[in-house]
């Protein structure tokens, strides 16, 4: 396929396409972050029950975009990226019917199959599509009109839990979607890889299970304890899980692998995916546990919740296409320390936040730190993990989109079971500490995996349910200060990590 520059026709029609499609995966999880506080009171659920909402949707998308990144290179990006539109749309309709959180749990790791199937052929087909003088540029306006979709997700979000109910968070993507998969079929060319070879299903599996294994036994340690049998065995089996993977990686070098590790000879490629596992962790480890302060200690609803999350994600929308085109001419070196630089001061601020804290001051200043610092970073960061030869465009797509998810879904499980840990402990002081009598302080530590979300029994005196409620949101703000430390900590690491790996110039610039 002939390659293409933003000035044509053609070179539209696939950025619009591309970043509908993408768009969707994004604003979906902005949408259910704001959604969540609501659903767990909808479904009297536990935080590890809605912690599971999200890494449910993580834990397929994770799993499967090395092999649908893969898929896109042998049977057609087109196709695959066509495919995942329809599903994603399918298990969206799906979730919005549903009656349980075991169902909506269900219903969201299909909608993950989908967003497998689509996000790396996004990328893929930017990569694959435009030149390469204008590709950091095509990939920043990509994430920054991806990031404008994701804008609206939590304020519309917040609108329609409020207005309307948490399903129709999940309806929204039917529009969407059926823009996508039109303009899709109608102007996008097919492209592959015709010298792929056999794909690499049990490395697929390999990979699922241990990420299952140690999702699963991080998220219901907290809980269930941390030296109990299915706990403990479970973390373990999935570490031996992931290292089985790797050595059958190893194994399959001459063939097709998986995760084709001759990408990682390049220090450029290694150091990207790195940076992009530490920052992205700690991004969504912001974007979780920040809505749920921001609505069950701050106290916000879920309309002013989704606008207080809105100044990050429209710096990035905005500005990461210019700095994507800065990017171009300078190389991509002082943006990729940068950029981790200012994130992790922008969790630092915002760990400062205490109990009924004033928004400007204790929050507003913190997330501009933080999109200022991601949009630096998107760009070139995108752009250096998908600097391999073109027929590994699909696969290099898919590794960096996966690490991207895998970082999601172990800030979730990492940082929840640090929170759930920190937030039990504290809760027991807090309350022993308030004027609660031995019933009322059991009623309260019950309920300590609901996080935030305890619910106070009717029939407390209005003063005891003040002082369970204090102790719920002093307690919650102790966990939270921790897990803030600990994104900021990884984002700094991130910009260590890109001094020294990243180079002033990509090859070719």
């Amino acid at each position: 396929m002939d390659q293409v520059t933003l000035k044509s026709p053609a070179g539209k029609l696939i950025l619009l396409a591309t970043t509908l499609a993408s768009g969707m995966a994004f604003f979906d999880g902005s949408t259910t972050g704001v959604a969540l506080p609501t659903i767990q009171h909808a479904f009297h659920a536990s935080q590890i029950q809605i912690q599971w909402v999200v890494n449910a949707f993580a834990l397929t998308l994770a799993s499967l975009l090395l092999l649908s990144g893969s898929l896109g290179d042998r049977f057609g990006r087109k196709k695959i990226f066509s495919w995942g539109i329809v599903l994603f749309v399918a298990a969206s309709i799906l979730s919005a019917l549903s009656r349980s959180v075991a169902q909506l749990i269900i219903f969201q790791a299909v909608q993950g199959v989908g967003a497998a199937m689509m996000v790396p052929g996004s990328l893929a087909l930017i990569n694959t599509s435009f030149e390469q003088s204008t590709r950091g540029k095509v990939i920043g306006l990509w994430a920054g009109y991806s990031g404008g979709i994701a804008a609206s997700g939590p304020f519309l979000g917040g609108w329609l839990t409020q207005a309307l109910g948490w399903p129709y968070v999940w309806w929204i993507n039917l529009p969407l979607g059926l823009i996508a998969l039109l303009i899709t079929l109608k102007y996008i060319p097919e492209s592959r890889n015709p010298d792929a070879k056999k794909l690499d299903w049990l490395g697929g599996a390999w990979l699922a299970l241990g990420l299952f294994g140690l999702s699963y036994g991080l998220m219901e340690a907290p809980a269930s304890g941390w030296h109990h049998w299915y706990t403990s065995g479970s973390i373990a089996a999935g570490i031996i899980v992931l290292i089985i993977f790797g050595w059958w990686e190893r194994k399959m070098r001459n063939s097709e692998p998986l995760v084709p590790l001759q990408i990682f000879k390049s220090g450029l490629v290694l150091g990207a995916n790195l940076v992009t596992l530490v920052v992205y962790f700690a991004l969504y480890g912001l974007s979780f546990f920040l809505t749920l302060n921001l609505q069950q200690v701050q106290g916000y609803s879920p309309i002013v919740a989704g606008l207080a999350a809105l100044p990050p994600i429209l710096i990035i929308t905005f500005l990461t296409g210019p700095a994507g085109g800065l990017s171009d001419r300078i190389g991509p070196r002082l943006q990729m320390i940068l950029g981790p630089f200012l994130v992790a001061c922008g969790m630092a601020y915002m760990a400062f936040a205490g109990t009924h804290a004033n928004y400007w001051i204790s929050f507003f200043p913190g997330q501009v730190l933080f999109g200022a610092g991601m949009c630096l970073l998107i760009a070139p960061l995108t752009k250096s993990a998908l600097s391999v030869p073109p027929h590994y465009s699909g696969a290099a797509s898919g590794v960096n989109n996966a690490i991207s998810r895998i970082a999601a879904m172990m800030a979730i499980a990492v940082l929840g079971a640090v929170m759930l840990s920190l937030f039990s402990q504290s809760l027991h002081r807090n309350v022993a500490a308030a004027s609660l009598n031995p019933a009322q302080q059991q009623q309260i530590i019950s309920q300590s995996s609901k996080l935030g979300g305890v619910e106070i029994p009717a029939n407390f005196t209005q003063a005891s349910a003040d002082a369970a409620k204090n102790a719920v949101r002093n307690s919650f703000v102790h966990a939270f200060r921790w897990a803030m430390g600990i994104n900021a900590a990884l984002a700094l690491l991130g910009a260590i990590v890109s001094f020294l790996t990243i180079p002033k110039k990509l090859p070719g610039q």
